[in-house]
């Protein structure tokens, strides 16, 4: 599995290149904010963050915006649709961005965007092979990441955290509540998780509900309904959740579910089209 602690900016302390990629100041130091506020007009992250633009190509949108400062960046294993990948992430203190890597610290492509306003991060217990890991969710999309050790997951979720209390603090706005499913990747499942008999093949499709993200087969997802947050169309969802939406049981606007990821507890419960069931191809 291959991941990084975000590679910090700022810091004078001598270490080694090996620590100078791995360890991070802890977010809670009290001269953080300030070195952040120093750096915001400061040549050298205009010049970083030039780079990651770069990196991204004409594909990728303008990152460099007044105030905006570029904390750390690393790779993270992003559990996706078919199986976990590496992606590149980069940390500003107003924004999370990620891409697929094509040529480490040279190409990405496949750019992502996310408000940090709009994140609230939890921890997922260890399972397995999938260890030091944390749900990143939004009211658009919600995904898990892993770390390498419980170290880099550690720094990365403090300076997470710390990012998006001091942007609310500078706005004055409430934490967002509201998060898209966090979707159950295909492997996981090999019969629908809501009739649980009809197995997937190449003519029996795999399907994810957007309220719930289960994956579902074809007739058991039949059924649109408009989830504001998510699209301006109504989008896929499972039988049951249309029925709870529609008998307005249930929110368009909260998951229909625990979003703490456990393969083991799957079954026990019992922007995009049909042909692309994740936002990004590639996942």
């Amino acid at each position: 599995m291959s991941s990084k602690a975000p590679e910090p900016y700022g810091i004078s302390r001598k270490r080694s290149a090996r620590d100078r990629e791995r360890l991070l100041v802890h977010p809670a130091a009290p001269w953080e904010q300030k070195m952040v506020d120093r750096l915001a007009n400061s040549e050298a992250n205009s010049k970083r963050i030039a780079v990651v633009e770069g990196c991204f190509g004409a594909a990728g949108q303008p990152l460099a915006i007044p105030g905006r400062v570029l904390i750390g960046e690393g790779v993270l294993t992003k559990l996706c649709r078919k199986k976990p990948k590496a992606r590149q992430f980069f940390l500003f203190n107003d924004i999370l961005v990620y891409g697929n890597i094509v040529i480490q610290k040279k190409k990405y492509n496949k750019q992502h965007i996310i408000p940090l306003e709009n994140v609230t991060i939890d921890s997922i217990k260890d399972e397995g092979d999938l260890r030091n890991g944390w749900l990143i969710k939004t009211p658009t999309k919600s995904f898990a990441v892993y770390a390498a050790t419980a170290t880099e997951k550690s720094e990365w979720m403090n300076h997470i955290s710390k990012c998006v209390t001091d942007l609310l603090e500078k706005s004055g706005k409430a934490p967002n509540n509201e998060h898209a499913a966090v979707w159950v990747p295909d492997s996981e499942a090999s019969v629908c998780m809501r009739c649980q008999k009809i197995k997937f093949t190449p003519v029996n499709r795999r399907h994810h509900c957007r309220k719930c993200g289960f994956v579902v087969c074809g007739p058991c997802s039949e059924k649109k309904f408009l989830l504001p947050s998510q699209s301006s169309k109504p989008v896929r969802v499972c039988d049951f959740c249309y029925h709870q939406l529609s008998s307005g049981q249930l929110s368009a606007s909260l998951p229909t579910r625990s979003d703490s990821y456990s393969r083991a507890s799957k079954f026990s419960t019992n922007n995009m089209s049909d042909d692309d069931d994740d936002d990004d191809s590639s996942d």
